[in-house]
């Protein structure tokens, strides 16, 4: 006779389910990148949820691992107290700005350097939670104004506004041109202008008339002998 092999029954998926659970009953938020500048701090977000009571048990753990690859460097601790890292890359470098009662874990990072670049890792523990998924945020520091980056707004703003900007230019020089040749015009206008055409021609009669004058007046003195 030929043995048969029993099904697993419902109990044993049952607490298949259970121990699933279990291990991720702890969830990790964190930011994925963040941007920095030299000498400002900086704050590394980290939340996590537990399925369980935050205890003096609960700990928190930041490391840190260069751009250009290497070892994991611990760079804080926490355990009912916060223990900044008092050697390597961060010593007296970290402060906590976290509250495990509002299940915030972040820390900041002071005078930011950009040997600073690289990934960090949150990592919690609260017994019996004590695996979660993995984050990691990636720090970027850059110094202030070195380097320019256009945003999709900005960009769109200099493709709308700098044509606009040259064909105001362009009419305003247009403009320019066309009032100083009236300004010409005036003045050539000016120096032929029928008032001065016109008492031009008449300083001369004047002359003659004055003229024609004196002559009667000296006829008349020759016809009287006294």
């Amino acid at each position: 006779m030929g043995l048969s092999r029993k099904k697993p029954g419902g109990g044993v998926l049952l607490l298949l389910w259970a121990a699933l659970a279990r291990v991720y009953s702890l969830e990790i938020q964190a930011d994925s990148d963040i941007q920095a500048f030299v000498g400002e701090a900086v704050i590394l977000k980290c939340w996590f949820k537990s399925s369980s009571p935050v205890t003096e048990k609960l700990t928190i753990d930041w490391t840190y691992r260069p751009l250009a690859g290497g070892s994991l460097e611990p760079i804080f601790h926490y355990q009912s107290d916060a223990y900044p890292a008092k050697k390597g890359t961060f010593r007296d470098r970290v402060s906590w700005v976290g509250n495990v009662a509002k299940r915030d874990a972040s820390i900041r990072i002071n005078n930011p350097t950009m040997a600073d670049n690289g990934t960090f890792t949150c990592a919690v523990k609260n017994p019996p939670d004590v695996q979660h998924n993995i984050l990691q945020t990636m720090l970027t520091v850059t110094q202030r104004g070195a380097s320019f980056q256009l945003t999709s707004a900005g960009l769109l703003s200099i493709l709308v506004f700098l044509p606009s900007a040259i064909v105001v230019a362009l009419l305003l020089v247009r403009m320019g041109k066309k009032l100083g040749v009236l300004k010409s015009k005036k003045k050539c206008s000016y120096k032929k202008s029928s008032i001065e055409v016109s008492e031009e021609p008449e300083r001369p009669k004047c002359k003659e008339r004055l003229a024609a004058w004196c002559l009667r007046c000296m006829d008349s003195d020759d016809e009287d002998p006294y």
